[in-house]
């Protein structure tokens, strides 16, 4: 049984939640999200606080409960304050910077990368080697991280690529002769 279902969500003075049937919507000073809620759940708003429950006590009900509660509370607290995450790159000659709405990416191929930004994604880079995405979809912000991290996961070896700025990279010994 989910545990996380049973956590009510405490909505904020300045966010307004409406339940039309099984779409929430959310809005807040940052921006507006809605989710389409799972038949096998019911989402409860009463005085400022959120609750959700299964419709039926099976094991399946509980953790889609408590899947759209942790979406739910994602919503909340991301249009009050915007998610972000935080990309390094390491190596040499290894840069990024905004283009207008495209971020290009000098990874040590034979040619720039360039990456599209989604609509509802902001990307600076207030260095060459640093990458900061926010968003009010937490979702997306991994997302579009995940992405960028792929053109060049870091390697085991000297620990070159693109990493999160949380990451650490498990270095290997070289090959000895």
């Amino acid at each position: 049984m989910s545990r996380i279902a049973k956590s009510p969500i405490n909505i904020a003075s300045t966010v307004t939640v409406t339940i039309d049937g099984n779409v929430v919507k959310v809005k807040g000073p940052k921006g507006e999200q809605s989710l389409i809620l799972h038949p096998s759940v019911e989402v409860d708003l009463s005085d400022g606080v959120l609750t959700v429950k299964p419709t039926e006590e099976t094991k399946q009900a509980w953790a889609f409960a408590g899947t759209m509660r942790a979406l739910l509370n994602n919503m909340v607290m991301g249009v009050v304050t915007e998610f972000s995450k935080k990309l390094t790159l390491i190596g040499v000659g290894y840069r990024a910077k905004m283009q207008g709405k495209n971020l290009e990416l000098a990874l040590g191929f034979s040619h720039p990368v360039i990456y599209p930004v989604p609509e509802s994604v902001a990307i600076e880079t207030p260095s060459q080697t640093e990458i900061i995405i926010s968003s009010i979809d937490k979702q997306k912000v991994g997302a579009v991280a995940a992405e960028i991290r792929a053109y060049r996961p870091p390697e085991p070896y000297k620990g070159k690529g693109v990493r999160y700025a949380d990451e650490e990279v498990i270095r290997k010994e070289a090959k000895k002769k």
